[in-house]
């Protein structure tokens, strides 16, 4: 433990708290740590400032003295820089406000300097700032103690558009000297503007020249002083192209490193002639929300309805890089095929509490001005019980609008379906070629290699457009049986979509059942994999679905591959299970719902109804293609991205090859270029995994809404009302998303690795289903989950196999136990309790008997 009143040298500063070293010492410290470019600097610590009024103590002086001796800079010039506590935090910057005193040399100067940047603390426009922000208790400053550095050009870099928020752009300003005229508002400089590109590297878009008549530079006898720039220097850029852009990919870096979450700083740099400095890092302070001018004033509904049950732990920070842009490709495609303005860079997905979000508010925008959906009907598709935006009345004009771009949709769909499906196949291909390939030994073919696997993820717009569009048809068809009927489209949707041409996750699940069969075939005592037959059958199985698994959109996630036993567990359970009865329950589910339209509706409706029919088992059959393709580049990815850790392991840069996905793409680039330290990669991993640990232990919510900064949206009356589902304690309503009405016993599962308590003929309660859940669903007869929505996995599978299910039932793992009897109705989505293993007074009551999910959830 460090003594409050000890100098803190920039290697301890992790040792400490912003308390002690104010937020710019610790900051800085912490950018040294991630092998960032910062200068050596030492801190006195906030205690001494108690003393400000007294001077500079004599115990002060001389550290200070023995501590310039130490390092041989008694005839340096120095930066004595203000690092208050508080200052450079994320709601308060302080930027203008506390005093750096420039070019100090010698004990004497430094004791003066240091006296100046405490006096700043008192001066009203600090105590007013304090006021303003209602920060109280008294006011202490660190300092920092840093060499001068020989600038020959200085500024700011924000790594985001400061005055719109937008986050994926680097705007930077630049001036020839030190950075004070800058900083101060004396000169103008140069700004620059960097987008995002399809590689992740930052390109320069913009540069516009600004005034540079005044510099300022070192003084012969300390201090700074301002000169005029020579007319040919102030005429040319402080930067050029591609130096530029290196400074953009540091200052990314660097916000990635502080927080790979929420990377927006405002960093100062200082170009030395040879290299790159950053001097200072702050979040930026009371960001702007980026989105549409309609929801400017309403608050940003944030939702894990949807994403909850592909990812419903914490994102790693490689997986992180790769939704962060993935969720608006694979949800921007159908609206710029239907020509819908989007807005440029607008970013629908979050992490809170490392869980995946989507912004709902703009997904409900987009649908309902882009094509008049409802918002009500995009949260039925997505789930969730989030609230929905305000929106108004359509004019004439908007209504031709959203009925051309219907239009426009609709003829250019086929096509790029078409493509789509090409797209899918050539993935298959990519992944397969390459998920034996050898790791290459230089650098380069490495990046190569990764480049070429990442091909598909940045240019398959048609495979985006299938996975995330394929709910079109889906909603078209729904549209026309709520018409029809009121109330019932849901449950009779899912009966017609019964037993259609199966996706690729049932045939999965059929090639699961074949095996099983074979399974049986195997004499008794023999391996079932030294009988050639089921030998070449599994292997046959592994080599089409072994890029699945358990929640396979992690990248940390096995494989079936990799783990196939288990797979070979679930055998003896799934060779009970009677598929002809599956088949007929699928094909009476299918025959029962057309009869009803042929009794109760005009014979026109039913050749409209087929072709939606064979448009929306299409097109959901497609949403799995898609979705298959793209986890078999993550399975690729997954495999070459170890074989990296493997060999950072063997340089000591790793613990554990499956550390590698607690970094970024580019930090490992980076670090194989020789331009991050492994000292510094270390620190990452170190302080990203513990990091990842707190969020394991917190508990997500369902959805949030955020009041932008700033701003004084008006919560709608639907946020404050608690999301409580219909009951009388034994009845809970959900989403209908599976056919028919059962009875049995509860079953609840966390993990499908839990699936072998799961008899044949229960109920599965789970809290989310992705493809390594569908074989239980062979097994179950029936399914209650507690997340998912009519486009979830959950549902689409549930309505192949003609299996009664509800989905969208938060808190029900809670609420019912192993053994009860419940009743699980898809036609109607709902969970009957008939009996139980405990007295269902213990459940969240309220007095009327209605189950308060929310509160359950909590």
């Amino acid at each position: 433990m460090i003594s409050e009143y000890a100098l803190v040298s920039a290697g301890e500063t992790s040792l400490t708290t912003p308390e002690q070293v104010g937020g710019k010492g610790w900051r800085l410290g912490q950018l040294r740590r991630y092998g960032l470019p910062v200068p050596d600097f030492f801190v006195i610590p906030a205690a001494w400032s108690r003393q400000r009024n007294d001077g500079v103590a004599p115990a002060l002086l001389q550290q200070l003295q023995d501590e310039l001796a130490a390092r041989g800079w008694q005839q340096t010039a120095l930066a004595v820089r203000s690092s208050a506590v508080g200052e450079d935090a994320a709601n308060a910057s302080f930027a203008g406000i506390y005093r750096s005193c420039l070019n100090v040399t010698g004990a004497s100067a430094l004791v003066h300097a240091v006296a100046d940047v405490w006096s700043s603390l008192d001066t009203p426009t600090a105590a007013a700032y304090r006021q303003r922000l209602q920060i109280q208790g008294e006011p202490v400053m660190a300092v920092v103690v840093m060499p001068l550095l020989a600038a020959q050009a200085s500024g700011i870099g924000f790594t985001c558009d400061p005055i719109s928020g937008r986050d994926d752009r680097i705007v930077v300003h630049a001036h020839w000297g030190l950075g004070e005229t800058l900083v101060g508002g004396e000169a103008a400089g140069d700004e620059y503007v960097f987008a995002e590109d399809s590689t992740d590297t930052w390109r320069l878009i913009e540069s516009r020249s600004g005034s540079k008549a005044a510099m300022s530079v070192p003084a012969p006898g300390g201090g700074t002083q301002r000169l005029a720039v020579p007319a040919e220097r102030a005429a040319a850029r402080v930067l050029e192209n591609v130096r530029a852009e290196l400074l953009a990919a540091l200052l990314r870096d660097a916000a990635l490193a502080c927080d790979f979450v929420e990377p927006f700083y405002d960093l100062e740099w200082v170009w030395d002639g040879g290299q790159f400095w950053l001097t200072q890092a702050r979040p930026v302070t009371r960001r702007p929300h980026y989105t549409y001018p309609s929801l400017r004033q309403q608050p940003a509904i944030w939702t894990r309805g949807n994403t909850c049950e592909v990812v419903p732990e914490p994102l790693q920070a490689m997986d992180w890089n790769f939704s962060r842009r993935g969720c608006n490709d694979l949800l921007e495609q159908g609206w710029k095929l239907a020509g819908y303005p989007l807005l440029p860079g607008v970013q629908r997905a979050g992490l809170f509490d490392g869980r995946l979000y989507l912004e709902a508010s703009i997904m409900q925008w987009e649908a309902w001005d882009g094509i008049g959906l409802p918002p009500e009907r995009i949260n039925a598709l997505m789930g969730g019980h989030q609230p929905v935006i305000a929106t108004a009345l359509p004019t004439w004009r908007q209504r031709l609008a959203r009925g051309a771009n219907t239009l426009r949709y609709l003829r250019h769909a086929p096509a790029m379906g078409r493509r789509g499906d090409a797209e899918v196949a050539e993935a298959l291909a990519v992944a397969r070629e390459l998920r034996n390939a050898p790791l290459p030994e230089s650098n380069a073919d490495i990046t190569a290699l990764l480049h070429r696997l990442l091909r598909p993820a940045r240019e398959f717009v048609g495979m985006f457009f299938l996975q995330g569009s394929g709910g079109s048809s889906l909603s078209l068809l729904l549209d026309t049986l709520e018409r029809a009927f009121p109330g019932e489209s849901a449950a009779i949707g899912s009966a017609l979509l019964a037993g259609g041409e199966p996706s690729v996750t049932a045939q999965q699940g059929y090639a699961l059942l074949e095996l099983a069969r074979l399974s049986k075939s195997v004499a008794p005592g023999k391996s079932w994999l030294d009988d050639p037959c089921f030998a070449g059958a599994f292997a046959a199985f592994l080599d089409q679905y072994g890029h699945r698994g358990h929640y396979e959109t992690y990248l940390r996630s096995p494989r079936w591959h990799e783990q196939p036993e288990r797979l070979l567990e679930q055998l003896p359970a799934l060779a009970e299970v009677d598929a002809q009865a599956m088949r007929t329950r699928q094909q009476a589910a299918a025959a029962a719902a057309w009869e009803r339209i042929r009794r109760e509706l005009p014979f026109w409706y039913r050749p409209l109804l087929r072709a939606q029919v064979k448009a929306a088992n299409r097109d959901s059959n497609r949403r799995e293609a898609a979705r298959s393709a793209i986890v078999s580049l993550l399975s690729a990815g997954r495999r070459l991205w170890l074989l990296i850790g493997e060999r950072l392991v063997g340089e000591k840069a790793l613990d554990r090859p499956g550390d590698i996905f607690h970094l970024m793409p580019g930090e490992v680039e980076r670090y194989a270029l020789g331009s991050l330290p492994l000292a510094g990669l270390r620190a990452r991993v170190a302080d990203r995994g513990a990091l990842f640990d707190r969020w394991q232990a917190t508990e997500p919510r369902e959805w949030l809404a955020l009041v932008p900064h700033g701003q004084t949206a008006q919560v709608p009356q639907a946020m404050e009302a608690r999301s409580v589902r219909p009951g009388d304690g034994r009845v809970f309503r959900g989403v209908a998303t599976g056919t028919g009405v059962v009875r049995g016993r509860v079953r609840r599962l966390r993990h499908p690795s839990e699936g072998l308590a799961l008899q044949p003929g229960e109920i599965l309660v789970a809290p989310s289903t992705d493809p390594g859940w569908t074989p239980l669903f062979l097994k179950a007869g029936g399914l209650v989950v507690e997340t998912g929505g009519y486009l979830s996995h959950g549902a689409i599978v549930a309505r192949e196999f003609g299996l009664p299910a509800v989905v969208n039932l938060p808190g029900i793992l809670a609420i019912l136990e192993d053994g009860d009897e419940v009743e699980v109705n898809g036609l109607q989505g709902t969970v009957s309790r008939l009996s139980c293993c405990r007295d269902a007074t213990s459940n969240s009551l309220d007095e009327r008997g209605l189950v308060d999910l929310d509160q359950l959830n909590q």
